[in-house]
C-alpha cells in the first residue's frame, strides 16, 4: 500500500506522542517529553490543514481555522501561565472537559453529514437498488457505532469534567439522593438501548428510491432518527453530571483520571472516523494512560473503582468524624520546631494540599537547602493521592526546582521513616492518618499511608484542627510523638527559615 505524505506525517506525529509519553515517566526528561509530544501534535495539525483531502477537495476555510487556533492557543497559554498551583486541578478538569466537548462535536457533525450524504460512506454507485429496497450494506455498522460512541463518551466527559471543575473550586457541593446510583444505571441503560437502536436502523434501515435516473437516487430516513440521536446526547450529558455529583471530595483525583481516559477514548473515535493515525494514537494513549493511572490510584487507596464511584467517600457524609475528639494534643513553638529540624540528621517533609493553598513551595525549598547546608539529609515523602489530582505534589515541587532525587515515593519513604529524626507534615492529612491501619471503623481503613508515626518526632503544620478533605479525624495529631505547629504554611516556613539561620 502506497503511503501518502499526510499518512507519513501522521505516523511521525504518533511516534512523537509515544516518545513524549515515555519521557514523561522520568521527571528529569518530563519537560522535554511535553515539548516532543507538542511538536508531534503541531506537525499533525498543520499536515491535516494543508494536505487533508475529502472527496477530492482540500480544506479551504484557512482563515476560520487559523482564527480558531489563535483564539484557543492564546486563551490556553494565558490560562496555563496565570493559574495558581491550588487551581491546577480545576484547570486540568476544565481542559479535559473541552477535549470531551470537541470529540462530541466531531460526532455531531459527522452524524449530520451521514444523514445528508450516506452514499459518501460506503455506497457503491455502480449498484443501483430497486425502488423501496433495503440496503443493509449502505452504511457500515462500525462507522455508525463509532460516531455514537464518540458523541456519548465525549458528552459524558464534558459534563462530568465541568461538575468536577465546579466541585474542586468550591462552586458546587456534593449532592446525592436515595436511589441515585440506580437512577444513573437506568440512564446508562437508556443510552445503550438508544445507541443499539440507532446502529440497527441507520446501518440497515435506509430505503433507497432509484426512480428512473440512477443519478437521482435519494435516501429516505425515519424522521425520529435525529430526535433519538439528540436524545442520546442529552442523556449522555445528564449521565456525566449525575455520575460525578455524588462522588466525594477525597475521590476527586481518581475521578479526574477516569474522565481523562474517557476523553482519550472519545478522541480515538474521531481518529477512526477520519482515518487520522495521529488522532487515533493520541486518543488511545490518553485513554490507556488514564485507565492505568485510575487503577494505580485505586490501589494506592486500597479501594476498587466501583467502591470509589459508589462509595461517595469524602462527600456529604464526610465530616461526621470531625466531632469525635480522640484526646489532647500538644503544640510546639516555631523556635522549638526550628531547633528540632536544625539538629536532626534526617528530616522528611510530607507536602499536602495546605502547602499548595499557601503557595509555600518556594520557601519550603529554601528551608530544605538551608538544612542541607547544615548537614541535614532532607527528602520529600510523596503519597500517590496527595493533593487534588494525580501528581499534584510532584508538579508543585517541580515548580520550585526541588531536585527530583529528593522525591521519595510512598514505598521508599516508609522504609526510611524508622531512621528519620523528624518529619515535617505540611498541610497533609488523610495520607498520614494511622487510622487507615488500626481502625476498622474508619472509612480510610485499608488505605496505604505514609508511616510518619514511625519517625522519632512528627511536626504537623495546619491552620486548625479541622479534619482533612475526607472529613475524617486524624489520630496522628493526638499521638505522644506528634506536635502541632499551627499557622499558614508559607508564614510558618518563613519563620522557621529565619529561626534556623540564627542557630
Amino acid at each position: 500500500m502506497e503511503l501518502s505524505i499526510l499518512s507519513i506525517i501522521y505516523i511521525i506525529g504518533s511516534l512523537a506522542f509515544i516518545a513524549g509519553l515515555k519521557m514523561l515517566s522520568d521527571p528529569a526528561h518530563a519537560r522535554r517529553g511535553n515539548q516532543v509530544a507538542a511538536a508531534g501534535m503541531g506537525l499533525a495539525i498543520f499536515g491535516a490543514i494543508f494536505l487533508y483531502e475529502t472527496e477530492g477537495e482540500k480544506l479551504h476555510n484557512h482563515l476560520w481555522i487559523f482564527a480558531g487556533l489563535a483564539i484557543g492557543g492564546i486563551a490556553g497559554a494565558l490560562a496555563a501561565k496565570k493559574v495558581k498551583m491550588t487551581a491546577m486541578p480545576e484547570m486540568v478538569s476544565l481542559f479535559n472537559g473541552m477535549g470531551g466537548a470537541c470529540a462530541a462535536l466531531i460526532s455531531i457533525v459527522e452524524f449530520d453529514h451521514l444523514i445528508k450524504h450516506p452514499f459518501a460512506v460506503s455506497f457503491n454507485a455502480s449498484s443501483v437498488l430497486a425502488e423501496g429496497s433495503v440496503a443493509p450494506e449502505l452504511i457500515s455498522m462500525g462507522h455508525v457505532l463509532i460516531i455514537l460512541l464518540g458523541m456519548a463518551i465525549g458528552a459524558m466527559s464534558f459534563s462530568g469534567s465541568m461538575v468536577a471543575w465546579a466541585k474542586l473550586n468550591g462552586r458546587l457541593k456534593d449532592y446525592s439522593f436515595k436511589g441515585q446510583h440506580v437512577f444513573n444505571l437506568f440512564i446508562l441503560l437508556l443510552i445503550i438501548v438508544g445507541i443499539s437502536g440507532l446502529v440497527a436502523n441507520i446501518a440497515g434501515g435506509f430505503r433507497v428510491d432509484a426512480r428512473l435516473d440512477p443519478l437521482s437516487i435519494r435516501v429516505v430516513t425515519a424522521s425520529w432518527i435525529p430526535w433519538l440521536f439528540y436524545g442520546i446526547l442529552f442523556l449522555s450529558l445528564a449521565y456525566g453530571i449525575q455520575f460525578v455529583l455524588p462522588i466525594g471530595g477525597a475521590d476527586m483525583p481518581v475521578v479526574i483520571s477516569l474522565l481523562n481516559s474517557f476523553t482519550g477514548v472519545a478522541a480515538a473515535c474521531g481518529g477512526f472516523l477520519y482515518d487520522n493515525k495521529a488522532m487515533l494514537t493520541g486518543g488511545i494513549l490518553v485513554g490507556a494512560a488514564g485507565t492505568l493511572l485510575t487503577i494505580l490510584m485505586c490501589r494506592a487507596m486500597n479501594r476498587s473503582l466501583i467502591n470509589v464511584l459508589v462509595g461517595s467517600f469524602g462527600g456529604q457524609q464526610a465530616g461526621e468524624g470531625s466531632a469525635q475528639e480522640q484526646g489532647s494534643f500538644k503544640e510546639i513553638s516555631v523556635s522549638d520546631a526550628a531547633a528540632v529540624l536544625n539538629y536532626s540528621s534526617r528530616v522528611m517533609i510530607v507536602p499536602g494540599y495546605g502547602l499548595a493553598v499557601a503557595q509555600a513551595q518556594h520557601v519550603c525549598h529554601e528551608l530544605e537547602k538551608l538544612l542541607a547546608d547544615k548537614g541535614v539529609d532532607v527528602q520529600y515523602a510523596i503519597h500517590p493521592v496527595a493533593g487534588r489530582m494525580p501528581g499534584h505534589m510532584n508538579v508543585l515541587l517541580a515548580e520550585a526546582d526541588v531536585g527530583y532525587d529528593k522525591l521519595m515515593e510512598m514505598e521508599q519513604a516508609n522504609e526510611l521513616f524508622p531512621s528519620t529524626d523528624a518529619v515535617l507534615v505540611l498541610g497533609a492529612n488523610d495520607v498520614v492518618n494511622p487510622a487507615a491501619k488500626s481502625d476498622p471503623s474508619s472509612p480510610l481503613y485499608g488505605m496505604p499511608i505514609l508511616d510518619v508515626e514511625l519517625a522519632k518526632m512528627v511536626i504537623v503544620n495546619k491552620r486548625s484542627m479541622k479534619p482533612g478533605y475526607a472529613g475524617v479525624e486524624n489520630a496522628l495529631f493526638f499521638q505522644p510523638k506528634t506536635s502541632m505547629l499551627f499557622g499558614d504554611a508559607k508564614s510558618v516556613l518563613q519563620q522557621l527559615v529565619t529561626e534556623i539561620k540564627t542557630l
